[in-house]
């Protein structure tokens, strides 16, 4: 049985490389048998657009704490099963530049797969494959944009995906935090 991490990110601009927020689900058995949540301070600028997307503010994030002080909560957990996330190229994108930032003690490789390449085999049909297209079709409530309910949505999503039949571990590629690339099929390094 697999554990899966299924997460969320939020960042203050478009640079993408600091979080303003994160959500963690873990899913195992086809349950969720723990969640996570935390508003981060990012030590940087927030550009508008990401906080009228998002509704987090630097006034929001005073007071918590910073991805550094953070990690040391969230490494058991994120270093833990396969990390999953909707759009995962982004999320794992924004995590190795807050891993680097921080120096952060971390693996260098993750297991990881994407709700998004996922939900294209199991719907199809659907007219494209967003988090907010996919929750309306299988009517699971979603309050988009807030990482703690987009990470709640993906476990959902990975879970109604198995019971269709799905093999998630088929979908699991290796994320190279240095790098900052999906490795080829076939390249993941010896642990």
């Amino acid at each position: 049985m697999s554990r899966f991490i299924v997460f969320d990110v939020e960042t203050p601009n478009y640079f993408n490389d600091r979080m303003s927020s994160i959500g963690v689900a873990v899913a195992e058995g086809g349950i969720i048998t723990e969640t996570f949540s935390s508003l981060i301070d990012p030590e940087t600028h927030f550009d508008r657009f990401n906080i009228a997307l998002t509704g987090i503010s630097p006034e929001l994030v005073y007071g918590a704490p910073t991805f550094g002080e953070l990690w040391e909560k969230l490494a058991p957990i994120m270093e833990s099963g396969v990390l999953v996330a909707h759009n995962a190229p982004f999320d794992m994108g924004v995590l190795a530049k807050c891993l680097s930032a921080y120096c952060c003690a971390a693996p260098r490789f993750f297991d990881y797969a994407c709700t998004v390449r996922m939900g294209r085999v199991v719907y199809p049909r659907l007219p494209d494959h967003k988090l907010d297209t996919l929750c309306r079709h299988l009517d699971i409530p979603l309050d988009h944009h807030r990482a703690e309910s987009d990470a709640l949505a993906a476990a959902l999503l990975l879970i109604d995906y198995e019971q269709k039949g799905l093999v998630v571990e088929d979908f699991v590629r290796t994320y190279d935090t240095v790098t900052r690339r999906t490795l080829p099929r076939g390249k993941a390094p010896l642990r």
